[in-house]
């Protein structure tokens, strides 16, 4: 790849980054949420016995001190509930209340229509090309980085 390329792949991937990002930003923060406590919620929803602290970090990605500190901040939604886990004295289960699965599609409409917002001006076969180059790209750099220092969004 020449340099010319190399700037404008640099400037198209950083830019769409930090615009995703706001655009993301706001429409979650419509729902009371911040970027990354929605992908945290909707992994909760989808374990309706609730799931450790620990398992929920494995999940994400992310090391449980960096979930507990995320739980933390959105436990002021009355999204979930803490549990004792019976077998275990020390863990929690962390269950997802009726209100954080009513908020649950919500979050999935916010997703779409920023999907839509997106991608939605070009055709299928240049969305799926686009969406086969983003997750090749991901795969590449994945293996240069540390994935765990990463929190999902």
């Amino acid at each position: 790849m020449d340099t010319t390329e190399a700037i404008r792949v640099n400037r198209a991937l950083n830019k769409m980054s930090k615009l995703y990002r706001a655009a993301k930003a706001r429409k979650l923060a419509a729902l009371g949420l911040h970027p990354g406590q929605d992908v945290m919620l909707w992994f909760l929803a989808q374990e309706p016995e609730g799931i450790t602290v620990s398992e929920l970090a494995a999940r994400l990605g992310i090391e449980p001190p960096t979930a507990t500190r995320s739980l933390a901040r959105l436990e002021g939604g009355g999204w979930f509930r803490r549990e004792p886990v019976p077998t275990d004295r020390r863990q929690v289960r962390i269950v997802v209340t009726e209100a954080g699965h009513a908020l649950v599609p919500r979050i999935e409409r916010a997703w779409a229509e920023l999907a839509e917002e997106a991608m939605g001006g070009v055709s299928e076969e240049q969305r799926e090309n686009t969406l086969l180059a983003l997750e090749h790209a991901n795969a590449r750099l994945r293996g240069l980085v540390d994935e765990t220092a990463l929190t999902e969004e």
